[in-house]
């Protein structure tokens, strides 16, 4: 009897512990050293849920984080990150104007706020980046491969999953890799 409650707990612990099937890509990350500069390019498909789409309309401000990591791979050891980034973008809709403040920082650094009243360009805006130049090549090693790495976090986390610890409002996408050359 004991035996089979031991079985029915080993198989529940090896079912919780069991890595999901992994999701369709939800990142599309593309990169281009040039000029100097490593320029990175990424999307995240479907990032603005219904679900976030009515928290911005009821006036919560809504940020993406996507963490921008430039690595060499390893052989025998886990992959070295030679740069790091922080990309935010952030939509709030005021209620009143029935407008969206939209504002992006790279590293701290914010660009200009727009002002949109569409829905597509608040999506566009949360999700987007073309060619953003976040790494210099100066620590780049001629010859050497490298790959860049996105994960992107969102809030308000309007999806709430309690004691499940994989896909907590996170994504991760990967670029092809490329070899430097000077």
């Amino acid at each position: 009897m004991i035996g089979k409650h031991l079985l029915a707990l080993g198989w529940l612990m090896w079912l919780l512990t069991a890595v999901p099937p992994a999701a369709p890509e939800r990142l599309h990350v593309t990169s281009l050293a040039k000029d100097g500069r490593v320029y990175v390019s990424f999307s995240l498909l479907d990032g603005v849920t219904p679900e976030l789409r009515e928290a911005i309309r009821s006036g919560l401000p809504a940020t993406i984080t996507y963490e921008v990591e430039l690595r060499r791979p390893e052989t025998l050891w886990f992959d070295r990150t030679v740069a790091s980034s922080q990309v935010t973008a952030t939509a709030r809709f005021d209620n009143l104007t029935r407008q969206h403040q939209l504002l992006r920082t790279i590293d701290g650094r914010g660009e200009e706020p727009r002002v949109v009243e569409d829905d597509d360009a608040v999506r566009e805006w949360l999700t987007v980046f073309d060619r953003l130049p976040l790494f210099d090549t100066s620590r780049l090693e001629a010859n050497t491969e490298y790959y860049v790495r996105v994960r992107a976090q969102t809030r308000p986390r309007v999806t709430w999953v309690f004691f499940w610890p994989w896909g907590q409002g996170s994504t991760t996408g990967y670029a092809a890799r490329f070899t430097y050359i000077q």
